[in-house]
């Protein structure tokens, strides 16, 4: 399985991650008594670690392309993926469903409020995730300049309700609503961009909003931000702080919910197949006779409407905003989110957010070494799941036989 050349490879990858790593884990500076320390052990594990690694990395695509082999020659027969089959057996997926229900219900009252805001914040991660999804994942549109979206529902919450008073709920639909106006104006003028070129202009629109709410002090408060801005009410009652972030918390999860009931809905719609024949061939869908137009459109309106109203409630969670809290790392995060857990995957991006939020929470204890873990573990998938943590599940039809 493994040969002399795959070990030579190996020796060279665990000697070039030794080299990018020596100063971040080996030297170790004292600026206090100006002492440098050398961490040798450090390096051991290191090219340990990486040379184990690509040789694990060598038996598996090895064995893999060995098994493809087999099925095309008609040895073997080709398995479904274990997504695939937990995702079509209710007798798996409905108790799961049950037990992850009853969790989410009770995890306020198990946990502290600190776990339970920073599930807030992964929940509000898996709707935008799922709008993104629409399309990146669903109409194969590159978006980089998301947070654009998110930003104009924050910022509608902080203005409307600091110049006119509306409350969170007047509020909510509004932020949405605006956002999916500015979705279809991005839209119009990149109907003829795709790839590369699609990916461009959106990032420059993102930081072009970006770059308006910082510099336009008499319309966003610049870089100072606005502040005190009202969380939810709950029929005027007045709510501690852990009873707010306890409420916040179940309205997340109601609209994670519903973005699910809607997005799936849509997914198996008419539009629906129109946005996953845009994505496979734009030329051969509108041959076809799809509204390419308004097709397009349509998936920037509805991507663009999810992150409205999540920025509405992440003005609501943080009870302040500015625009250092919408750059294009916020983008780059939710993008990671659609591609890691499967294109157009809906439970696929719901495992994706809550890995990719929570985990860097959770490794706080290794604070010199989490991004490092975080960035292992992307790597990691990319090698072993390029499709993803659960790749989208396609509804097919069978023809009975006369």
């Amino acid at each position: 399985m493994i040969s002399l050349k795959d070990i030579q490879k190996g020796l060279l990858v665990s000697l070039w991650f030794v080299f990018l790593t020596f100063p971040l884990l080996v030297i170790k500076v004292n600026p206090i008594e100006r002492v440098i320390t050398w961490r040798w052990y450090n390096m051991l594990w290191i090219a340990l670690a990486s040379f184990c690694c690509y040789l694990g990395v060598r038996v598996y695509k090895s064995r893999q392309l060995t098994r493809h082999k087999r099925v095309k020659l008609g040895i073997v027969k080709e398995r479904a993926a274990w997504s695939v089959r937990i995702l079509k057996e209710p007798s798996v997926y409905i108790p799961f469903l049950l037990v992850v229900g009853l969790f989410a219900l009770v995890f306020p009252w198990i946990f502290s409020t600190y776990q339970t805001n920073i599930m807030v914040t992964a929940l509000m991660y898996i709707v935008l995730g799922l709008g993104l999804n629409i399309v990146v994942g669903v109409a194969g549109l590159l978006d980089l300049g998301y947070v654009a979206f998110y930003a104009v529902g924050a910022y509608s919450y902080a203005l409307l309700n600091m110049h006119f008073g509306l409350g969170f709920w007047m509020v909510l639909p509004i932020g949405g609503l605006l956002a999916a106006s500015l979705g279809i104006l991005l839209g119009f003028p990149v109907l003829r961009l795709r790839g590369d070129y699609l990916a461009i202009v959106t990032l420059g629109f993102g930081e072009i909003i970006r770059l308006i709410l910082e510099n336009w002090n008499d319309f966003s408060q610049g870089p100072s931000g606005i502040s005190n801005i009202p969380r939810p009410g709950l029929f005027g009652l007045h709510l501690s702080l852990d009873q707010s972030i306890t409420y916040l918390y179940y309205l997340v999860i109601a609209m994670v919910l519903f973005t699910i009931f809607v997005v799936n809905r849509l997914q198996n719609s008419r539009i629906g197949r129109a946005w996953f024949a845009l994505r496979e061939d734009e030329i051969a869908c509108q041959a076809m006779g799809i509204d390419k137009t308004r097709t397009k459109l349509t998936a920037f309106a509805l991507g663009a409407f999810w992150a409205g109203m999540v920025g509405v409630i992440f003005a609501a969670k943080t009870t302040f905003v500015n625009p250092a809290s919408f750059t294009f790392l916020e983008s780059a995060i939710i993008l990671c989110i659609v591609v890691l857990g499967g294109m157009g995957s809906i439970i696929g991006v719901i495992l994706a957010a809550l890995i990719l939020i929570l985990m860097p929470e959770y490794l706080r204890a290794f604070s010199d070494y989490r991004m490092l873990v975080f960035g292992a573990v992307l790597v990691t998938m990319m090698i072993f799941r390029p499709q993803g943590l659960i790749a989208n599940v396609r509804r097919t039809y069978n023809i009975p036989k006369v």
